[in-house]
């Protein structure tokens, strides 16, 4: 997904469409703006097979990045699901960060991102790639 950054916004939720999870609550959702931009792109590269990995690595100006990749397969820990006909996988270390986070798609004049507004995110960077899961108070 090289080239659409990510931007996350506080008390926003975009309306949602969301699939079934294993017998659990999915733990991201994606808008339906979100899940067809990204059918476009796998449509695109010939890949209607991969499955959307969203994980979170430490980093960026705020502690934890939101990393979104294609993968072929699942892993063993990996919880699936799909939202809005889309197959989502998120390993099962990214999972506490994710549950309940939910990913749009947005146009605009500053450019096209993907949004994710994630209720376990404390604060974010201006940038909003990157989150923390505590304020200074808390730490």
């Amino acid at each position: 997904m090289e080239g659409i950054g990510t931007e996350r916004q506080e008390g926003r939720r975009p309306s949602v469409e969301t699939g079934g999870s294993q017998g659990a609550e999915a733990a991201v959702s994606l808008t339906q703006a979100a899940a067809e931009k990204i059918r476009n792109l796998l449509e695109e590269d010939g890949r209607t097979d991969l499955k959307l990995r969203v994980y979170v690595t430490g980093g960026g100006c705020s502690g934890f990045q939101y990393n979104f990749a294609f993968d072929e397969k699942a892993e063993e820990d990996d919880f699936a699901f799909k939202s809005g006909g889309v197959s989502v996988v998120v390993d099962s270390r990214s999972l506490p960060f994710l549950t309940g986070a939910q990913i749009s798609y947005e146009e605009d004049l500053g450019g096209a991102r993907f949004v994710v507004v994630n209720p376990n995110a404390a604060s974010t960077c201006s940038c909003g790639s990157s989150f923390s899961t505590c304020s200074k108070s808390e730490e």
